[in-house]
């Protein structure tokens, strides 16, 4: 993870304004071979170290005297690499304005950078791709977040190999487990390469019994407690992964602690050792040390650097591995420069570079992948006298030494004694007491039950949660004095009181919710309980549950539906289907019978138009939808039982005190807003039988002795995990975490935790999957009836028009007749209101009966 923030970008802006500024002013720190410029082709390589530095001024050393020996030997090439270097004074922000410095200033065609962290690597290596210059990093850490860079080479050894061969180790000694010990630093350089290790040793079945890390600011104290413990839980084998400056504390309190002496067994990855320089060994430890040959070339250039740089080096000082690796990575520049610029024009210096082969003081070199690794490592103990090689890791997988194939020599541990160190029977360690809080309300036993012995003020403890525990410490030798927690359901409090109080309590243990509050103070076990909240309610019992899956409106619209596709094929087809003819209560009967018949497609009425099969077809879907929905929620209704909130009149119970619950019950999940805060299971139970509420809203494991203390009552919905289960806390940091955690595991797996909850939550009723239970609405079908009403009128527009086609002639004269009538009736009228005559009653009738005849 890059931890390059705004405050670092920010630094780095201001250093480089800063870099920009006084660049011109400074002297430029050119090492060049002196050889005319008009006769060579001169390529720019900048080099980027920490000058204050041991490691920084060996590679400087190491690479000026890599050129000048190479020329000398390869006096006719054409091409001369010089190289301009910059102080980073080990800051990766000042390292990149280097970079940007060198290729903007100086236009360098590489930069090598020495003894680099994680973080710096990946900033020059970002830089180096956005300018496509090649970035070799010397004895920088293997990351899969450095893959990405194509123009980045390291040389470094195989952390793959390494994490092999201290496994081989590891089981070759007979050892099962490990504690690891390792650099918890800002950049993340020693922790990330520390679990690529970690990941080997879970793949090749070694256990890692407890981890630590310290930073640069950890002090003694905290080294002392934090190993104390390691040594209280039976550690006896350890791996360390850090740099001097803590190796050297860690070591100096594992002596104080007596874990320096016979019984233990200290082993050092390669870059711990690498970062080691003229301090006393350590007594009995071993390393892994990157394997370079030695040969008389490595001893000539180490007497030569040794001569120039006598301020540096020590008479018995050897050249470090990222001095051999600068050596070896110059000549493969000074190579490459040549086939890139004189021989082959159309090759890049870095396709140079991966494709250079040469025999160094590394031994072969060759890049693969863009990695120039050693796979073979030396494994020295470290004594008064200095380091004993006691063999090698080979990179085909196998140890060798001097007398022995596939064997090393002897080996003289911590103590003074050439015998083997046995991992340590947790027995043998000392029998430490814990300090348990435990949750002593007694609301629910079968969780947790506590007792004090008022005569011998003596606590005891039982149920589920102690059970559990118990399993999961027992392992670790620990004499449990049970504390109980007298300040309520409030269990915010009790974490506060853990974490304020370290003098008096170790732990605590109960139905305690794992919460990211309490976290902020508290260590967490992983949770030994299932997670999440349930929902419980009485069976329903009804025996007009049928009736249920379907709300009123949907009952009734699908009745007049039926009536309705009746009604209409009976108009079809009445005219020319016999079977649709007769009495009118035959043809009454035919239209319910035909209507209600198409629910289970027992109709048997031959239709003969194709308008009423039509309307059957469309009418028909609607049915097959119909009765599918009504299936599946009614055999949901028969699962669940009709778990569900009714209305914002019921009320719902849940543990009093409980904030898990509460928060609940206040989402807009829930929408009951009447509560009732309850004491205990037979709380529960009373008020669900007795309708005091409807429903119980709870986290799990309370619900399960609910339906465990009455079975055949209640059904529970499990709800979504919401909720994180129950959890054991520690003090911040403890190593007892990690350590039950793993125990908590292996309860799990073996199925031995499945147990302890049917022991003491009795056979369970099954899960339901969810809530699914609800009513099939008309709402929720109003598209199915659409299309249907819209198709039946669809049928009735077409049976209209073929009605009107039919009788068109006889509707006509029919209209004509009408229409002559009430003409007529209209000019008698009108006649006799406003023109009256004299005209007897006998005329008049004889006019209308004649109008009438016309």
């Amino acid at each position: 993870m890059e931890k390059f923030g705004i405050q670092k970008a920010v630094s780095f802006l201001l250093v480089l304004l800063l870099f920009i500024c006084f660049a011109s002013s400074q002297k430029d720190d050119v090492q060049e071979v002196s050889v005319s410029e008009h006769q060579h082709i001169r390529i720019r390589v900048g080099l980027v170290l920490n000058f204050d530095s041991v490691e920084g001024k060996t590679v400087r050393s190491s690479a000026s005297t890599a050129l000048s020996d190479f020329y000398a030997i390869n006096s006719d090439y054409k091409t001369r690499v010089s190289l301009s270097v910059r102080d980073s004074q080990g800051e990766p922000v000042l390292a990149l304005a280097s970079a940007v410095d060198l290729l903007q200033a100086e236009g360098v065609e590489a930069i090598i950078i020495g003894g680099s962290s994680l973080l710096e690597t990946k900033l020059l290596a970002e830089i180096g791709e956005k300018a496509s210059v090649p970035v070799i990093s010397l004895n920088s850490p293997i990351s899969p977040s450095l893959s990405r860079y194509s123009h980045l080479i390291q040389a470094t050894h195989d952390f793959a190999s390494e994490a092999k061969g201290i496994t081989a180790f590891i089981h070759g000694f007979g050892w099962k487990s490990v504690a690891l010990v390792y650099e918890d630093d800002d950049d993340d350089d020693w922790r990330e390469s520390m679990q690529l290790m970690v990941d080997h040793f879970y793949e090749d079945g070694v256990g890692v019994q407890s981890k630590v890390g310290f930073a640069m600011t950890s002090n003694e104290e905290m080294v002392m407690d934090r190993l104390g413990k390691m040594k209280d839980v039976g550690a006896s084998v350890f791996v360390v992964h850090s740099s001097e400056v803590i190796a050297t504390r860690l070591f100096e309190c594992a002596e104080r602690l007596g874990m320096m002496g016979e019984g233990f067994a200290w082993i050092l990855t390669a870059k711990s050792m690498s970062s080691f320089h003229g301090k006393e060994a350590m007594e009995g430890v071993v390393g892994f040390k990157t394997y370079v040959p030695m040969s008389k070339e490595l001893q000539n250039f180490t007497w030569r650097l040794r001569s120039n740089e006598e301020d540096v080096w020590s008479e018995k000082a050897q050249l470090s591995i990222s001095g051999v690796w600068a050596h070896d990575v110059a000549w493969a520049v000074a190579r490459a420069a040549e086939v890139a610029r004189v021989e082959n024009a159309s090759s890049t210096l870095l396709e140079a570079i991966t494709e250079c082969r040469f025999k160094g003081l590394s031994g072969d070199f060759q890049v693969k992948d863009k990695k120039f690794l050693s796979d073979k490592f030396e494994i020295v103990n470290l004594l008064e006298s200095g380091e004993r090689r006691i063999g090698f890791w080979n990179g085909n997988g196998s140890f060798s030494s001097r007398r022995h194939f596939n064997k090393l020599e002897t080996i003289i541990w911590p103590g003074g004694s050439a015998q083997t160190p046995k991992m340590r029977s947790l027995g043998e360690s000392k029998r430490k007491k814990l300090r348990v809080l435990v949750t002593s309300s007694n609301r629910f036993p079968r969780l947790m039950k506590v007792e004090t012995d008022l005569a011998t003020n003596v606590t005891t403890a039982e149920g589920f949660c102690i059970e559990v525990f118990r399993a999961a410490i027992s392992p670790f030798n620990y004499e449990l004095e049970f504390i109980p927690w007298r300040n309520g359901s409030n269990y915010n409090r009790l974490a506060y009181a853990l974490y304020s109080q370290k003098d008096k309590y170790d732990a605590a243990v109960g139905d305690i919710t794992i919460t990211a509050n309490r976290s902020m103070y508290v260590d967490f076990t992983m949770p030994f309980t299932e997670m999440g909240l349930g929902t419980v309610a009485p069976k329903e019992t009804s025996m007009w549950v049928f009736f249920h899956p379907l709300k009123r409106d949907l009952w009734i619209t699908s009745a007049a539906f039926f009536v309705l596709t009746g009604t209409i094929v009976w108009l079809i087809e009445k005219h020319d289907n016999k079977e649709f003819q007769g009495s009118w209560p035959k043809q009454m009967g035919v239209i319910f019978w035909f209507g209600f018949s198409t629910l289970v497609y027992a109709h048997r009425e031959k239709l003969q138009h194709n308008l009423s099969r039509f309307v059957v077809t469309v009418w028909v879907f609607a049915v097959l939808i119909l009765t599918t929905s009504y299936t599946a929620t009614l055999t949901s209704m028969m699962t669940v039982q009709q778990i569900r909130f009714n209305s914002n009149k019921d009320f719902v119970g849940h543990l009093s005190g409980s904030l898990i619950a509460k928060m609940a019950l206040t989402s807009p999940r829930f929408r009951p807003t009447n509560t009732k805060g309850l004491n205990t299971s037979t709380d529960y139970a009373q008020a669900l039988l007795n309708n005091t509420v409807s429903f119980i809203v709870d986290e799990l494991p309370y619900l399960k002795v609910l339906l465990g203390e009455n079975l055949g009552k209640f059904l529970m919905v499990k709800a979504q995990c919401n909720t994180n289960g129950f959890g054991f806390m520690f003090q911040k940091g403890d190593e007892l975490v990690p350590l039950v955690s793993r125990e908590i595991l292996n309860l799990r797996t073996s199925d031995r935790l499945i147990e302890m909850e049917k022991r003491w939550f009795e056979n369970q009723l099954p899960y339901t999957a969810d809530d699914t239970s609800n009513p099939v609405t008309l709402y929720r079908f109003r598209g199915l009836f659409m299309i249907t009403g819209v198709s039946f009128a669809f049928a009735l527009v077409v049976l209209l028009i073929l009605w009107l086609r039919d009788k068109w002639e006889d509707l006509m004269c029919s209209i004509n007749i009408f229409l002559s009538q009430r003409l007529v009736h209209f000019r008698i009228l009108f006649a006799r209101n406003i023109h009256p005559n004299t005209l007897d009653n006998a005329d008049g009738e004889n006019a209308v009966q004649i109008a009438q005849r016309n």
